[in-house]
């Protein structure tokens, strides 16, 4: 949360794009990269209608008819400045509206259309970026589904990231998961009879997953939950070396669930996307998806607290 304040923070200080070249700009040759300039809200706006201005200002001085500006501009700014545009509108993490917006203007031509698709799998689908967000990829996704330029083989990939991205969408009831114990008995995610549940998706041997696995048994706040019952933890191996699986097996707190996927089931019918290992999901009681694909132990423990 702190990176995303001071990200929005810079923001709101960008230059405008009505501000007039200095003498220096306008002797300066052709080959300078370009720079994406975002309007600043009006001064006498709050902190928050400032940040409401560019949510709906933010792409007005970006022509997106001139394919030419794309050569000239420098690709890291944009991913960053497409990062900020992400952060502004995170207040509403499941809105696709924005981004359906955007790519409706993206639109104008393949080479635009590349370009901005190109910006949005990398701060929005990449399992690295901070920023990842399904609810916002998916209009991206649809938008290029729906452009006339691209043939039936161009179409694959994004049609398999459509269907994965709209696989267990916050608000919405998870794919049920049927799980197996090392002593060959199995369950349903389904049948976890718990106020919450937190599947915890890990690998042996990863670090992250030790650090994730850590952070979640230190928590005084999930440590009594999972005591009270209130909270269920699935560790669940999606891999094939069980071998493996069962020589991690006394690194997993006894009060949890650890477990195999049986098969890869999930992966090869893909109910869960597990490109990116580890992952955390939060289900209410009913199975409703509360967080999706995350690796924020702090973010659980904020979406809990809120409910209270």
């Amino acid at each position: 949360m702190r990176r995303i304040a001071t990200i929005l923070s810079l923001l709101l200080f960008l230059t405008s794009c009505g501000t007039r070249p200095t003498k220096t700009e306008q002797a300066a040759p052709v080959t300078v990269p370009a720079t994406f300039r975002v309007p600043v809200p009006p001064a006498h706006l709050t902190e928050e209608g400032r940040r409401e201005y560019l949510k709906a200002h933010y792409w007005d001085c970006f022509d997106f008819a001139d394919t030419l500006f794309l050569a000239r501009i420098d690709t890291a700014q944009m991913f960053d400045a497409f990062a900020r545009y992400i952060v502004l509108l995170s207040d509403r993490p499941t809105d696709g509206a924005p981004i359906d917006t955007l790519m409706r203007r993206a639109c104008s031509s393949r080479r635009m259309m590349d370009y901005f698709a190109m910006l949005a799998d990398g701060v929005l689908h990449d399992p690295n970026s901070p920023f990842r967000n399904d609810e916002f990829y998916i209009p991206v996704l649809r938008a290029l589904l729906a452009a006339p330029w691209y043939d039936e083989y161009e179409r694959i990939a994004p049609e398999y990231d459509l269907h994965m991205a709209l696989q267990n969408r916050v608000g919405e009831r998870a794919n049920d998961i049927r799980y197996t114990l090392a002593s060959g008995a199995s369950g349903t995610l389904y049948g976890l009879d718990a106020e919450y549940v937190l599947l915890f998706v890990n690998n042996p041997g990863c670090t992250m997953c030790r650090e994730i696995r850590e952070e979640i048994a230190s928590s005084p706040m999930l440590s009594e939950m999972i005591e009270r019952g209130r909270l269920r933890v699935l560790a669940l191996y999606p891999d094939e070396d069980l071998a493996a699986w069962r020589d991690y097996a006394d690194q997993i707190p006894p009060k949890w669930i650890n477990a195999y996927d049986r098969g890869c089931v999930i992966r090869d019918e893909g109910t869960y996307d597990f490109h990116a290992i580890p992952s955390l999901y939060l289900f209410d009681r009913d199975k409703r998806v509360l967080v999706k694909d995350s690796t924020s132990v702090p973010q659980i423990e904020e979406v809990i607290d809120r409910r209270g």
